[in-house]
């Protein structure tokens, strides 16, 4: 059972000290596949949901007509806000929210991201559902995640995501498609294991 609450704390406490440079390399990473999967986003609205500390929301912000960083913890809202400042970016504004818990109203977007979030959550069917919920009509929803590995055994997250089980329950949500593929191999990169990331595309 992954603790959600414990979590949270955990990532409070790592705040100022997230941005270490195999973090900040992984982002770059995952910020350049997810840009693979824009196309005419000027005139968009963006939701990075757990963006932690902004460094893929950030990078992709100019992208978009405007970005919402969303995240649980204060801690990491208070680093992003202060990123923002320092960038001058206009167009981005940041959220304090758990929508597990709560989705607060008038929140919506065209595109959501999500990266290596899933995994932290308990009820990740629910969330789904949320995010489906604040997509406007044709609306995106791109995760990135680690495919499942049997070696990470924890009670603090899932040991990864089979995609095709990610894809079925994202069409049983009410997406109208959903694909996904495998793009990155990396070393001790989850639980300390060799681990692979995959990025799923559903389309409301």
């Amino acid at each position: 059972m992954v603790n959600y609450m414990e979590t949270d704390e955990i990532f409070a406490q790592m705040a100022q000290r997230y941005d270490a440079e195999e973090r900040v390399h992984n982002a770059g990473i995952i910020a350049q596949q997810m840009r693979l999967a824009l196309s005419d986003t000027q005139n968009k609205t963006a939701l990075d949901y757990g963006c932690g500390t902004g460094l893929i929301g950030l990078a992709l912000a100019s992208l978009f007509g405007q970005m919402l960083l969303v995240d649980s913890s204060p801690q990491m809202i208070a680093v992003v806000e202060n990123k923002i400042a320092d960038a001058g970016l206009a167009n981005t504004r940041t959220l304090c929210a758990n929508f597990c818990e709560h989705t607060p109203q008038g929140v919506s977007a065209d595109y959501i991201l999500v990266s290596q979030v899933l995994l932290h959550v308990p009820n990740y069917s629910l969330l789904l559902q949320q995010f489906f919920a604040l997509l406007n009509p044709g609306g995106h929803l791109l995760v990135v995640d680690f495919d499942k590995n049997e070696n990470i055994v924890s009670d603090k997250v899932h040991n990864g995501f089979n995609q095709s089980q990610l894809q079925q329950l994202c069409l049983q949500v009410g997406f109208a498609s959903a694909s996904s593929q495998t793009f990155y191999h990396g070393k001790n990169m989850f639980m300390r294991q060799d681990a692979s990331l995959f990025i799923l595309h559903a389309t409301k």
